[in-house]
């Protein structure tokens, strides 16, 4: 297991963009694959994105499609997801995750390390 801190979120204005940063401490990023996971008050932690552990293939969840961006920077042990266009429905704590596992996943049973999360609030 790695541990992992968030930070980036905040407050915006429906139709602005955040950018979220995550960094892995405890363990080599490149070793990992890792995606973002979010959850609102009453609601199932939903998958958002995911990175392969080269950055070279990416996987994302419907309501992510066309408007999310993950990326990252193994050399900077850094995971990024760049969120544009941002409705009152991506209001949430978005959570980073890790797992050893070599191949991409998208079901949160498969990832072992996890955030505390960050908190995004979009208002209108």
């Amino acid at each position: 297991q790695v541990q992992l801190v968030e930070s980036g979120g905040g407050l915006v204005q429906a139709g602005g963009s955040l950018r979220l940063s995550c960094t892995i401490s405890g363990g080599t990023a490149i070793y990992y694959v890792m995606a973002w996971f979010r959850q609102a008050p009453g609601k199932e932690r939903e998958f958002v994105a995911s990175i392969t552990r080269g950055g070279g293939s990416t996987r994302y969840g419907d309501s992510a499609k066309g408007r999310f961006t993950i990326s990252r920077d193994n050399a900077k042990n850094t995971v990024h997801l760049q969120m544009n266009k941002l409705t009152l429905g991506d209001t949430a704590v978005y959570i980073c995750a890790a797992t050893s596992s070599a191949r991409i996943q998208s079901s949160q049973f498969m990832y072992d390390s996890w955030g505390q999360g960050t908190q995004v609030t979009v208002s209108s």
